[in-house]
């Protein structure tokens, strides 16, 4: 067969024939590790093509077989689009990625069928279903929801060890250039932990899996020194962890990742994280309150220890990407102005910031849907840039002009120089570089979106 992979991308950023031109956002994409993965799962004999818009036109008339497609929540509008009209020149088409997984009532109507959960062992069953004929295209309109024919393909494998090949990072050389790396590595899926908001331990059914230790080495000798690993928790099993930075020492690997903020409660694991090449870390702090920490059962946080481990983390040569989230029941209209100065006086390096979002499948959605405060049912605004849901301690506007103004505020010109001078002398070149890129890519993006925002008085 020939088969399409395919990343659907929003409107303000998708490439087309009319808009060829790929958006200066590089610092922001990194490898589409699921479709590679998923190519890498693939007998041999298939032919395998990617195509991410964010960096490619989508040509409907591409000649194949079966189309699969990956989507989070904010793309799923998109995603159904595509699948209709490839539907209807007679593709079978699949899907898959987090809001196929955590809300199939809403998705399978527009697929053949649905990958739910990770890859490995389901992408398998599907290959081999369409082969032997037991999984067909019914066309436009024509086909049973997945959910209701029983087309939901779920991956077997419930042992903690996660069996995952090599991905297929050659299908990406014709748009490598539009990536800050293709270089994406994982070393294990899901989350130990269970806060509220978060798609991850939902997707993962709880359950946190890594991968062989001498797999992820053998593919660590066959990219270059510069990489990212896109765990959702790179030190979540503290042992192996360890053991994969005390290995890698030898290899004189230059990495970034994502972790929980306890990595600096562990004086030895942070020093290894340093020797192993780590430079730079995104890390949930999510909120300055404890308050909001505990209702999203992210207490184990302890925002009241920030500066300290902050500091300890910087002090390795490490900088810092935080993650933060307004729009919380405990924030009020003062939120902005004080996660500023939190900011600011904890040097972070980065931030990405997120209006709180109720994604389909987790507790949060279900705790905003009982109560009534979901307002908008628009998938396209389930970006983390959109307000949903009616907040409980400021009105809607003040929510999203507040989140508007302080990422303006954050990456102004002036404190994006500044940052970037006080990381070369505190972290040295390479994390002061990477800080100096992504802290104008986020200024690109606000200034491309008109993100100005207000204060609001409180």
């Amino acid at each position: 067969m020939k088969i399409l992979l395919i990343l659907p991308a929003g409107d303000r950023v998708r490439v087309t024939r009319a808009k060829p031109v790929v958006p200066k956002r590089a610092m922001l994409r990194f490898s589409v590790l699921p479709l590679t993965t998923v190519a890498a799962l693939t007998p041999p004999e298939h032919e395998v093509r990617i195509v991410d818009e964010n960096v490619e036109s989508l040509d409907f008339d591409t000649d194949c077989d079966l189309v699969g497609i990956t989507f989070m929540t904010a793309l799923a509008p998109r995603a159904y689009e595509i699948a209709r009209e490839f539907k209807r020149r007679g593709n079978l088409v699949i899907g898959g990625g987090y809001h196929a997984t955590l809300y199939p009532e809403d998705a399978a109507a527009h697929f053949d069928a649905i990958v739910a959960g990770s890859a490995e062992g389901a992408w398998e069953r599907v290959l081999a279903d369409v082969g032997s004929g037991r999984l067909r295209c019914g066309g436009d309109g024509a086909s049973q929801p997945a959910v209701a024919s029983g087309r939901i393909y779920r991956s077997q494998n419930h042992a903690s060890a996660l069996g995952t090949p090599i991905p297929r990072r050659e299908l990406l050389a014709p748009t490598a250039r539009h990536y800050v790396t293709v270089n994406a590595v994982q070393t294990g899926r899901g989350c130990p932990h269970t806060c509220r908001y978060c798609s991850v331990t939902v997707f993962h059914n709880h359950r946190y899996q890594h991968r062989p230790l001498a797999d992820v080495l053998k593919e660590l000798g066959q990219i270059p020194r510069d990489f990212i690993f896109v765990d959702d928790n790179i030190i979540a099993d503290r042992a192996y962890a360890r053991e994969l930075f005390t290995a890698m020492i030898p290899l004189h690997k230059r990495w970034v990742s994502q972790c929980s903020i306890d990595i600096a409660d562990d004086a030895e694991l942070l020093q290894l994280a340093h020797e192993a090449g780590c430079c730079g870390l995104f890390i949930g702090l999510e909120t300055t309150s404890a308050e909001n920490l505990a209702a999203m059962d992210k207490q184990f946080n302890q925002s009241g220890r920030y500066p300290q481990r902050l500091a300890a983390i910087r002090r390795m040569g490490i900088g810092i990407v935080a993650g933060i989230i307004v729009g919380m029941d405990g924030d009020g209209p003062q939120v902005f102005e004080r996660t500023l100065r939190f900011l600011v006086q904890t040097k972070i390096d980065a931030l990405q910031l997120n209006i709180l979002t109720p994604l389909p499948g987790t507790p949060l959605f279900s705790d905003l849907e009982s109560s009534g405060r979901i307002t908008d049912s628009d998938w396209r605004h389930y970006d983390y840039r959109h307000v949903v849901f009616r907040p409980a301690r400021m009105t809607a506007a003040d929510l999203q002009g507040g989140a508007d103004w302080l990422y303006r505020q954050f990456y102004r010109l002036d404190r994006v120089l500044w940052r970037f001078v006080r990381a070369f002398f505190a972290l040295g070149w390479k994390p002061a570089l990477l800080g100096l890129k992504l802290g104008l890519t986020y200024r690109y993006d606000n200034k491309r979106e008109g993100i100005v925002g207000r204060k609001p008085i409180g």
